[in-house]
């Protein structure tokens, strides 16, 4: 049987094992002169005119960007449930209420009527995913962030440079947290950059993440240990580099694919959106189990399933929704499954995911 095709692969070469050598012998490893560079050149990069944390992993920065944000106690923040716990995570890690609404099917992300029915008194914010690479509905979440006085933030995890009209995600909310992890677009080897609206909140990451302190032993408030060694930086200031091409990538592999699929709901792109598919999540409406266990075991295909368990249902955050019907959510965790789409395949790799996806739907219809 052909070589398996991995549904991800992280993509670290030698320019990043230099950097790491040369920060190596430099003899300065914690946060120093290249977290400064990598924070500096990230959002020049994504998010031009806004100031950028670097921390110590993806859940840090949401959890440290809610607290610098004011979300505490009393709370609530409404977000999806149909994305990784460590959305959810991060606001009851405040000593706030995550509150789960359900999601459009187009974009798998917050449905804004849905969003509006759940705002309450005690409603701080709204939490929406750009989930797989693709924006949330920002246009209208926006406006009812503003009609109704909460705050907008943005979990941008997987969403490295897409973005709506023009406009660049992480340029929507109070701050927003994209991860650096191996799978991601691009990688620091481990962590996450928070961007922030104005340096106030910029300022409080920066205290949040380093115990309280911007000064050595000047410590002005309770806080985490939540920095980025210089290491991952080094890492992380290469592969900014490499970004825009492998997203290039990525794009032109999903076009392919959504030319050539068959039996199968292929990802929506809205008016005005750019998708960075950090992955290329089709919709299986009958027996999705079975259509990834016959592209692995029949054409040697690997496809993941983010997510088969919504966070409502699991047994760590379902205390924070009992009752709760969402059906967009359960039937989405019921449909996706991810493709491969990521730079390192072949035009033969390609070909072979599209007869394999077709083969396998023909076979099931």
């Amino acid at each position: 049987m052909s070589e398996f095709i991995s549904p991800a692969k992280p993509i670290i070469g030698d320019e990043e094992r230099e950097a790491v050598d040369r920060v190596l012998r430099s003899g300065m490893v914690a946060q120093g002169p290249e977290v400064a560079a990598f924070e500096a050149e990230f959002s020049a990069h994504f998010v031009p005119g806004r100031p950028s944390v670097a921390v110590n992993s993806g859940t840090a920065g949401l959890h440290l960007g809610l607290l610098a944000a004011g979300v505490g106690p009393g709370d609530e923040v409404i977000v999806p449930s149909f994305t990784f716990a460590a959305t959810g995570n991060s606001v009851a890690l405040t000593g706030a209420t995550p509150l789960f609404v359900d999601i459009e099917p187009d974009t798998f992300s917050l449905d804004p009527e849905a969003v509006a029915a759940a705002i309450t008194p005690k409603t701080k914010g709204i939490l929406p995913v750009h989930l797989y690479g693709h924006p949330a509905r920002m246009r209208e979440l926006e406006v009812l962030a503003a009609a109704r006085g909460v705050a907008l933030y943005e979990d941008a995890a997987q969403a490295h440079g897409a973005a709506l009209d023009g406009r660049p995600v992480g340029s929507f909310g109070e701050f927003a947290m994209f991860s650096l992890y191996p799978t991601k677009n691009m990688t620091s080897g481990e962590g996450g950059m928070v961007t922030a609206a104005n340096e106030e909140i910029a300022r409080r990451l920066r205290l949040l993440r380093n115990q309280g302190m911007e000064k050595q032993y000047e410590n002005e408030i309770v806080g985490f240990n939540a920095r980025m060694t210089d290491i991952h930086a080094a890492i992380g200031r290469v592969q900014l580099t490499k970004v825009d091409a492998w997203t290039k990538t990525r794009q032109a592999n999903a076009a392919f694919l959504d030319a050539n699929l068959q039996g199968v709901v292929t990802p929506a792109v809205v008016e005005g959106a750019v998708h960075v598919y950090h992955q290329y999540t089709v919709r299986v409406p009958e027996d999705r189990d079975g259509f990834v266990a016959a592209l692995k075991a029949e054409h040697n295909v690997g496809a993941g399933v983010y997510y088969p368990i919504p966070n409502h249902r699991l047994p760590s955050l379902a205390p924070y929704a009992p009752g709760l019907d969402l059906p967009e959510t359960e039937r989405a965790a019921r449909e996706v499954a991810s493709l491969p789409v990521h730079p390192s395949l072949s035009q033969d790799d390609l070909e072979r995911i599209a007869t394999a996806v077709n083969t396998v739907t023909k076979a099931g219809a």
